[in-house]
C-alpha cells in the first residue's frame, strides 16, 4: 500500500491501482494456475490496509490465508528485494461467512428480497414459469403475506394452484401444472442446500462495510468451496448481493477511495446461459454502482467470458498468462490483447502467452481516468499467508468476529406459511345445548334413560344431514372471503420486494 493506491507489482516502476479510480471496476484474468488467487489476495489486503472493506468469495479455500500473517520463503523475499519492497508479515481483519453456516457465520436473505427474477434464475425457470412466480409474488404483496423462507413460498404456490382461476382473472394465467413444476424445482434447490439461504435474520449490508479499531477495512470472505458445486446458486446469490448494494447505498459520485470493493470470482458462471433480462440487470448494476462508491472486480480465466457491454466498463485490468491451443482460445487471446492500450516495446498477444506464474500484463486508470499503457509486471508477494488457515485459526477468527452472535441463530416469525394455514382452518362451530329432560312428578322416581343404540332414528339422521349442508355452505363462504381479501386488499411491505 502507498498513499495513492494499492501496489500490484513492479515493471520498470511500481504499478499502483489508484484508490480514487478503484470504483471504476476491474478484471483479473488468466489460465488456471497462473497466480490469479494471489493477485486477488494482494488487492484485497491492499484495500483493507487503506481502510476499504472488501467482499470476496473463497472458491478454493486458499484465500482464507489472508486472515493469518505470512511466513515468506526465500523466493518471496528475493522477489520483494528486487522490487525494493520490505514485506511486513501481517494478517488482514477477516469475517468468515458461509451460506451453510459451517465455515463461517450464516448469511441469509428473505425470499421477498431475492425477488422473482433472481429466484427464477436460481431455479432455472423458463419464461412461463418465471411469469407465474411473478404473479405469486405480486399476489402475496397485495395480500400482505410475507415471504421469508422456502416454506412460505411453498405455501403461497400451493394456494395459487388451488385458486388458479381466481388469481388468473386478477393477475394473469396461473397453470396448476406450472406451479407443480416450480415446486419440484424447489425440491432440487433444497437438496443442493439452497434452503439455507432464505430466512431471518437477513444480512444487513452495514455488517459488510465495517472497519476495525485501527481503521483497516474488514475482508468479508464467503466460503464457496461447496457452494461452487451449484453454479446457479453461487452466481445468483452474488448477483443478489451486488444488486442489494446498488439499491441500498446512496450516491456519492467518485470518492477518494471506495466504500466497498466487491470481488466476483469465477465470473463466467454469472453470464453462462443467462437470459437477456438478467444480462441487462447485470449491465445496469455494473454501470451505475460505481457512483455508489462500490468497485466490482471480476475474476475469470478469459476476458471473453465477460460480455462486451460489461467488459467495456472494467477500467483496471490485470491479465495473467493465457494459452491458445484451439480456435476459440485464439479468438479469446486476440480479444484480450486488443483490450489493452498497446505498448510499442512488445507485442501484447505474444507477451500474454509467454508470461510465467506470478507475472501479468497490467493496465490501470491514471489520474485523468485514462488507461495506462500495458506493462509486463511481476506481481508482488503478499504480507499474509499464501494458503488456507487451519480449522482452529478459523474458529478463533469467528469467535472474535464483530458479527459473532448476530446471525448464528435462525428466527422463524409468523409469515405466509402460518398466515395461510390459519386462514384454511375452519372456524369452531358452537355445539347445540342438550335438551333438558322433563321433571318427574313429585314423589315418583325419574324415568330410566333409554339404552344407547347403534341405530339412528329418522329425526337424528335428518339433523346430521342438515349440519353437513350448513358446514359445506360455511366452507364455501370462507373460501370466498379469503379470495375476496386476496383481490381487494393491498399494502406496502415492511421489507423491500422486487419485481
Amino acid at each position: 500500500m502507498s498513499d495513492d493506491g494499492v501496489m500490484i507489482g513492479f515493471s520498470d516502476r511500481p504499478e499502483l491501482l489508484r484508490l480514487d479510480r478503484a470504483n471504476r471496476h476491474g478484471l483479473v484474468a488468466g489460465a488456471t494456475g497462473t497466480g490469479k488467487t494471489v493477485t486477488l489476495q494482494i488487492l484485497a489486503q491492499g484495500f483493507s490496509d487503506a481502510g476499504v472493506p472488501v467482499f470476496a468469495a473463497d472458491v478454493k479455500g486458499d484465500l482464507s490465508g489472508i486472515g493469518a500473517a505470512g511466513a515468506p520463503n526465500e523466493k518471496a523475499l528475493a522477489r520483494a528485494a528486487a522490487m525494493n519492497l520490505t514485506l511486513r508479515p501481517t494478517a488482514a481483519p477477516v469475517v468468515f461467512w458461509d451460506l451453510f453456516g459451517q465455515e463461517g457465520h450464516p448469511i441469509r436473505a428473505t425470499v421477498s428480497e431475492m425477488g422473482p427474477l433472481l429466484l427464477s434464475r436460481m431455479l432455472d425457470l423458463n419464461e412461463v414459469q418465471e411469469g407465474v412466480m411473478s404473479v405469486v409474488f405480486r399476489a402475496c404483496d397485495d395480500e400482505k403475506l410475507e415471504l421469508l423462507d422456502l416454506k412460505d413460498l411453498r405455501a403461497a404456490l400451493a394456494f395459487a394452484s388451488e385458486h388458479s382461476a381466481e388469481l388468473g382473472a386478477q393477475y394473469g394465467n396461473v397453470s396448476e401444472a406450472t406451479v407443480a413444476t416450480i415446486q419440484r424445482k424447489l425440491l432440487v434447490l433444497e437438496d443442493q442446500g439452497g434452503g439455507n439461504i432464505f430466512g431471518e435474520p437477513a444480512l444487513q449490508l452495514r455488517d459488510l462495510m465495517r472497519t476495525d479499531p485501527s481503521g483497516r477495512g474488514y475482508v468479508n470472505l464467503l466460503a464457496a468451496d461447496k457452494l461452487i458445486t451449484s453454479p446457479s446458486l453461487y452466481a445468483t446469490f452474488l448477483l443478489w448481493l451486488m444488486s442489494e448494494l446498488f439499491e441500498e447505498l446512496p450516491e456519492v459520485g467518485d470518492p477518494e477511495k471506495p466504500k466497498l470493493v466487491f470481488f466476483f470470482d469465477e465470473a463466467h458462471l454469472l453470464f453462462r446461459d443467462a437470459p437477456k433480462p438478467l444480462l441487462e440487470k447485470v449491465e445496469q448494476v455494473v454501470r451505475l454502482i460505481r457512483s455508489k462508491g462500490v468497485g466490482v472486480y471480476f475474476i475469470t480465466q478469459n476476458p471473453a467470458d465477460i460480455p462486451e457491454t460489461v467488459l467495456g466498463q472494467l477500467g483496471n485490468r490485470i491479465e495473467h498468462a493465457l494459452r491458445a491451443y484451439t480456435p476459440v482460445e485464439q479468438r479469446g487471446l486476440k480479444a484480450a490483447a486488443d483490450s489493452f492500450r498497446p505498448n510499442p516495446a512488445f507485442d501484447t498477444a505474444t507477451a500474454i502467452q509467454e508470461l510465467g506464474v506470478g507475472e501479468a500484463l497490467v493496465s490501470v486508470l491514471d489520474e485523468k481516468g485514462a488507461p495506462t499503457m500495458v506493462q509486463k509486471t511481476t506481481i508482488r508477494p503478499p504480507d499474509s499467508r499464501m494458503g488456507p488457515v487451519t480449522p482452529a485459526e478459523r474458529a478463533a477468527v469467528m469467535a472474535a468476529s464483530p458479527v459473532h452472535g448476530l446471525y448464528d441463530q435462525t428466527l422463524d416469525r409468523e409469515s405466509a406459511y402460518e398466515q395461510l394455514k390459519a386462514r384454511a382452518a375452519p372456524p369452531p362451530v358452537a355445539a347445540a345445548p342438550a335438551p333438558t329432560p322433563p321433571s318427574a312428578p313429585w314423589g315418583e322416581p325419574p324415568e330410566a334413560a333409554p339404552r344407547a343404540s347403534g341405530r339412528m332414528g329418522m329425526g337424528e339422521a335428518f339433523a346430521r344431514s342438515m349440519l353437513r349442508t350448513i358446514g359445506s355452505q360455511v366452507g364455501r363462504e370462507i373460501v370466498r372471503g379469503v379470495l375476496g381479501g386476496l383481490v381487494a386488499s393491498s399494502r406496502g411491505s415492511g421489507r423491500r420486494r422486487r419485481y
